[in-house]
């Protein structure tokens, strides 16, 4: 007799699946202004050290992992991994891979609360010549070069959206960070203020 190979219904599933598409769109003449880089791929977890111990994870950071701890409204990421600012004593962890913060809570483990987010959020790299004037459509911080630079963070709503945004370069490029079940209805917003300017949608390859 033999043994019926199990396997399980639940398959994982892209936070931008059934939402976005490939490819270019909205105004099609000319260069794209405006490129949507959609991050499945991405590790993401936060970070809330417990009392008294902001001293203790600045250490284990630095030595175990090389990481500095922002300051408010700051980022403190090299290539595709560090930190971002949150609130006070909490932080967003970031890694180009999921499995590269596996190890994290255990690290952590008595100084800080490790909470994986990689399935919980939807994040979205916008860049492009015209990506300051398309987000300023809806992002309720001022992103003029003046006011918010490469290394730079904020909590804030994107047409009614609370969302976690950071610059990454001066080019600019930005990364955006929504809860997955706002996936769509922020979708629909970006795409929208995106048309004008034309716009393509890539994803990033999953290792």
């Amino acid at each position: 007799m033999s043994e019926a190979v199990m396997t399980s219904a639940w398959q994982p599933r892209s936070a931008w699946a059934g939402i976005a598409r490939n490819g270019r769109h909205g105004r099609l003449q000319g260069e794209a202004g405006i490129r949507l880089s959609l991050r499945d791929e991405i590790g993401l977890a936060t970070i809330i050290v417990a009392d008294d111990q902001e001293t203790k994870l600045r250490q284990i950071l630095a030595e175990q992992l090389d990481w500095l701890l922002p300051s408010a409204g700051r980022t403190s990421i090299e290539g595709e991994k560090g930190l971002v600012w949150s609130a006070p004593g909490q932080w967003l962890a970031v890694a180009e891979f999921r499995r590269d913060l596996a190890a994290l809570a255990e690290t952590l483990r008595g100084v800080a609360a490790v909470t994986d987010q990689s399935d919980g959020r939807a994040l979205v790299r916008v860049s492009g010549r015209q990506a300051r004037a398309m987000l300023a459509k809806g992002v309720a911080v001022d992103l003029h070069p003046r006011a918010f630079r490469a290394g730079q963070a904020a909590i804030t709503n994107i047409a009614h959206i609370n969302a976690q945004i950071w610059q990454r370069d001066e080019a600019p490029i930005y990364d955006i960070a929504v809860a997955r079940s706002f996936a769509g209805s922020f979708w629909s917003w970006l795409t929208h203020a995106a048309a004008e300017f034309g716009y393509e949608v890539e994803r990033a390859p999953v290792h």
